[in-house]
């Protein structure tokens, strides 16, 4: 019966005791003998009535059977008359192209459906909107719809009395039903028509194998009747995507395997493979199985994390003791947890549902409602300005007992896992990528022929020095320019500020030394490879220029050996690893000794060893190496060092060397000498040069006129294209969409739509913070459409002021809010919902559905879920304030208010300073139940959304990057604000 049910929800139903000892925050469950009570979507509470399974409805004689049942029953005697009336092998070809259809139909088709309905109840809007349920639009379909359902179920079904969810949901159990035993008895008939003996085989292997399959198959069934006993048909059929009916636990059979009605609840498939013996039942039994485990990831999981999954905390400080003993459920849960404070948003492993209020018995009862309860304990009286300005030294500094979050953040910053997290300018990370690449290079690398393996080793070498001279090259200007690499730290990983604040700056730097050296190193290996595949040992050294040629090689080598040690013994090792790029205590002056005393750039000889190579080797490739690698080696010193000297070191930098000084002063001589030599020639060596420095002139300035008359010309263009390209860069995130445009409106008085932004109460203008709630009165003729929605779009973003052709990015909110769950409108049945009369109202943008980016923006009033614009107003400036010094009092106020507006002002999140400092938190400062060293400052997060915003509003105020991250690891406005100081400190350039 695997496939039949395969189908099994991992759900349950749970005793009274089980539930309150599994949930204390729960309704209580009744004992049993009570009534099972369902709840719709829209509140509506209803007893649920008595169900029976599929196999006793559609095989036991006492019961009636409704038209469905009757095509179900055709359906399974069609296919047993086809499986004797083809051949065996036409039976073969059609039962698996058949069972295929079916398996399809059920893990993909009922998978879309489900997930459709979970998301957007979209098999009951679709009823609905038929009008199969209703008696004045469809009154035969009704009428025939509830007899095939009343005829199955039990005295206590009263399809009337009903609520259209749990009707709808007994409708859908039928074409389930359907699926579900075709699918079944196609396999079974596939795998009898596969059957063969195998040949070659013991007796001992057959009767094995045959036991073996037996064992499988009666597992396979002892597992699904326990878990329908567990489950019911609730459970069974999905009901929970139609009506609620409980929570998540374990029982029975749901704690002998992780998900085992899609594990071992498929044992009966290899069962039949087994006594088949046969290969293709083997293969197709393993596709469906993955196609059911697909099933269970693509809808199911995402199903139940939907409908039971609890909202998380994220840095909740909450203090732990070293050596502190763990509760019983953390030593015996086999997990390792991460933060001793999150609450797991669905239960480990397993999925199984625990009703409120419910037992599958017909004893009638009231359905009852528990309170919430809470324990709450106030905070000390009051926290002085001292306390609170003094928890700048984290609690997690000060005392020996820190939070799990804090021991987390101490441990653990985005470390590399497989590939996740990677980060190419941490050195580790540079080093794993080359080693797989090397290794899966090495391994997979195709045989060559002698010419394409050079070319190879070209090709290997010429890369590492683009990586080296160009790559590192532009990373290094770019450190220079805007302090890029240490940014990048700063932005994604978290220091405790015990580090003076240099930890980002060290940890760049160290960073940066370890990938410089390897890069070096490598440009050198690469090359010697190259040379050793082209060298040729000489026959005979006396024969042409071998010996000449390998002794200047051997001379120019020691020459960049000589160099290069003369270079680091200048430099050291702060030079050598170009350390003003990144660290500014060491003292900024210029020493020129040594070899520098001759040269400004002595790197550039350390290309000799690279053209004495070359000379070695006789190799055109290693003498292009060589020629490319000083070209790359010239751009390094004139586009990156070089600048920065003169950034770094201003006019106390010299022009010429002593090598060149000596040079020029020779020429000088040698110049006034010729001059004397050839003064009776003056007169035609004068003409000369004026002719030719006319010719030049001439050139130039026409040059420069035709350039002139360029640019004059492709300058508007250029500044068109200039400003599209910031409008385009300004909407990269909003995406374009199918603008869906309704084709009513003629019968719309559009004169009476209306939509007004009103002003903030804090500026009385169309001016808010970022953050700031913004409430939106719309006015509209009675009998508009339910649908009608509003958003907030950047002004500029649409060209149009009569269709919206940009995404709104979830801006945006329906005028009756009420109607509807999410994007989800919940009276599709009623045309003008509950509310008939309304022709105004108000909708309040917070929290995601905001702009958290400064600018100018508009609101739109839109039409019937489509993209027709009614009314708009505007515009309306989204401002952040900064601060007018950047000092740790200023920074901290600042911070004081945008972070519970980031919060969302949820008074269980933002720090207690916060409710202290504002008065609109002032009723909630006796709600935290708090430990006595709670520093005062910490908030926390229900997601990184959360933290994003921060980041956002930190960047737009303060110029600097955090990653999501690095504000979740402080969650401290003290320790927030002095990240904030030292970066300014840091990244100032």
């Amino acid at each position: 019966m695997t496939g039949l049910q395969s189908h099994l929800r991992q759900r349950r139903v749970a005793t009274k005791q089980e539930a309150s000892e599994s949930d204390a925050s729960q309704p209580s469950t009744p004992a049993l003998g009570e009534v099972v009570w369902g709840k719709t979507p829209g509140g509506e509470v209803f007893r649920v009535p008595t169900t029976h399974d599929v196999l006793t409805t559609l095989f036991h004689p006492g019961y009636p059977k409704s038209h469905l049942d009757l095509l179900n029953l055709s359906s399974l005697a069609l296919q047993i008359g086809i499986f004797f009336s083809l051949s065996r092998q036409a039976a073969q070809i059609f039962f698996l192209l058949y069972f295929a259809f079916w398996r399809a139909t059920y893990d993909a088709g009922l998978g879309w459906v489900l997930t459709k309905q979970s998301k957007k109840k979209w098999i009951v809007k679709e009823v609905q909107r038929l009008g199969w349920l209703n008696e004045e639009r469809r009154p035969r379909v009704r009428s025939w719809i509830r007899e095939q359902l009343a005829g199955k179920m039990g005295r206590d079904y009263s399809f009337d009395e009903l609520p259209p969810e749990y009707n709808t949901w007994l409708l859908f159990r039928q074409a389930v039903d359907l699926i579900l035993v075709n699918d079944f008895l196609s396999y079974c008939l596939f795998a009898f028509s596969c059957f063969r003996v195998p040949t070659g085989l013991s007796t001992t292997v057959h009767i094995m194998r045959w036991l073996g399959g037996i064992v499988l198959i009666g597992f396979n069934l002892w597992v699904k009747t326990e878990a329908h006993n567990v489950v019911k048909d609730y459970g069974w059929y999905w009901g929970d995507v139609f009506f609620q009916r409980g929570n998540l636990v374990f029982d029975g059979v749901f704690e002998l395997a992780p998900h085992p009605m899609y594990s071992v609840g498929y044992a009966g498939y290899y069962g039949l493979s087994l006594i088949s013996g046969s290969y293709a039942v083997l293969f197709a039994s393993l596709a469906a199985h993955a196609a059911q485990f697909a099933f269970l990831v693509f809808f199911e999981n995402p199903h139940i994390e939907r409908m039971y999954g609890k909202r998380k905390v994220i840095a909740k400080r909450v203090p732990v003791t070293k050596g502190s003993p763990k509760s019983e459920k953390e030593a015996t849960s086999g997990r390792r947890s991460t933060d001793a404070s999150s609450v797991p948003a669905m239960t480990d492993g397993e999925t199984a549902t625990e009703t409120e209020i419910e037992t599958e018995t017909e004893m009638e009862t009231i359905p009852c409602e528990r309170a919430k309860h809470r324990t709450n304990s106030s905070i000390s009286s009051s926290l002085s300005a001292e306390q609170i300005q003094g928890s700048g030294r984290r609690r997690a500094h000060q005392k020996e007992s820190l939070s799990q979050h804090d021991l987390f953040n101490k441990y653990f910053r985005r470390d590399t896992v497989i590939l996740k997290n990677l980060d190419l300018l941490r050195a580790n990370d540079v080093m794993l990528v080359l080693i797989i690449i090397y290794g899966l290079g090495v391994s997979f690398m195709p045989r060559l022929s002698d010419k394409a393996i050079l070319i190879a080793h070209f090709v290997h070498a010429f890369i590492w020095l683009m990586i080296h001279y160009v790559g590192l090259g532009v990373l290094l200007r770019a450190q220079s320019e805007n302090k890029f690499v240490v940014r990048h730290f700063v932005k994604n990983y978290h220091y405790f500020q015990n580090d003076g604040g240099k930890g980002a700056v060290i940890e760049a730097f160290t960073n940066w030394k370890v990938i410089y050296n390897l890069t070096l190193c490598m440009t050198y290996v690469s090359c010697l490879g190259l040379v050793g595949k082209t060298y040729l040992y000489p026959n005979d050294w006396k024969v042409g220029n071998e010996l000449l040629r390998h002794t200047v090689g051997v001379i120019l080598i020691g020459l960049h050996i000589w160099a290069s040690m003369e270079s680091f013994e200048v430099l050291g090792i702060l030079g050598w690893f170009f350390g003003d790029f990144f660290m500014e205590e060491f003292p900024s002056h210029l020493e020129y000794t040594g070899i520098y005393r001759y040269l400004n750039n002595p790197e550039a000889m350390g290309g000799a060893a690279w053209f004495g190579l070359a000379l070695i080797s006789g190799s055109k490739l290693v003498l292009s190496l060589a020629v490319a690698r000083h070209l790359a080696n010239w751009w390094f010193l004139s586009r990156v060092e070089n600048p920065h000297m003169r950034k770094l070191y201003g006019d106390s930098l010299r022009k010429d060397a002593g090598f060149v000084k000596v040079i020029k002063s020779v020429a000088s001589k040698n110049a006034k000498r010729l001059e004397v030599s050839a003064a009776r020639h003056a007169p035609e060596l004068k003409r000369v040069v004026k002719e030719v420095k006319g010719t030049f002139e001439k050139v130039y300035e026409e040059t420069a006129d035709v350039l002139e008359e360029f640019l004059a010309k492709s300058r508007p263009k250029i500044s068109e294209v200039v400003q599209d390209t910031k409008v385009l860069l300004q909407q990269s995130r909003e995406k374009l969409v199918i603008t869906r445009v309704a084709n009513d409106l003629s019968s719309y008085d559009i004169s009476k739509y209306k939509v007004t932004a009103l002003p903030s109460t804090s500026t009385g203008a169309l001016r808010f913070h970022l953050g700031e709630p913004i409430t939106i009165r719309w006015q509209a003729p009675q009998k508009h459409s339910r649908k009608d929605w509003v958003g907030l779009y950047r002004v500029g973003a649409n060209k149009s002021t009569l269709i919206t052709k940009v995404s709104s990015l979830g801006m945006w909110l329906p005028v009756h809010n009420e109607e509807w769950d999410g994007d989800i409108p919940l009276r599709l049945d009623t045309p003008f919902g509950p509310t008939k009369d309304s022709d105004c109202g108000e909708v309040t943008f917070m929290g995601d559905t905001l702009p958290w980016i400064a600018g100018q923006y508009e609101v739109r009033y839109h039409h019937d879920g489509k993209y027709n614009v009614l009314s708009l107003d505007g515009p309306i400036h989204l401002y952040v304030d900064k601060p007018p010094t950047i000092d740790f009092t200023s920074v901290r106020e600042t911070l004081i208010r945008i972070v519970p507006l980031c919060l969302d002002s949820d008074p269980s999140l933002i720090p207690i300073s916060c409710k202290l400092d504002l008065p609109q938190f002032a009723e909630s400062v006796g709600d935290d139940s708090e430990s006595e060293d709670h520093d005062p400052d910490d908030f926390a997060f229900y997601s990184e959304r959360q933290a994003e915003r921060i980041c956002a509003v930190i960047k737009q105020m303060f110029d600097i990057e955090y990653a999501p991250e690095v504000i979740v690891a402080d969650a401290n406005l003290t320790a927030l604000a002095n990240r904030i100081l030292l970066s300014k400190e840091i990244l100032t350039v």
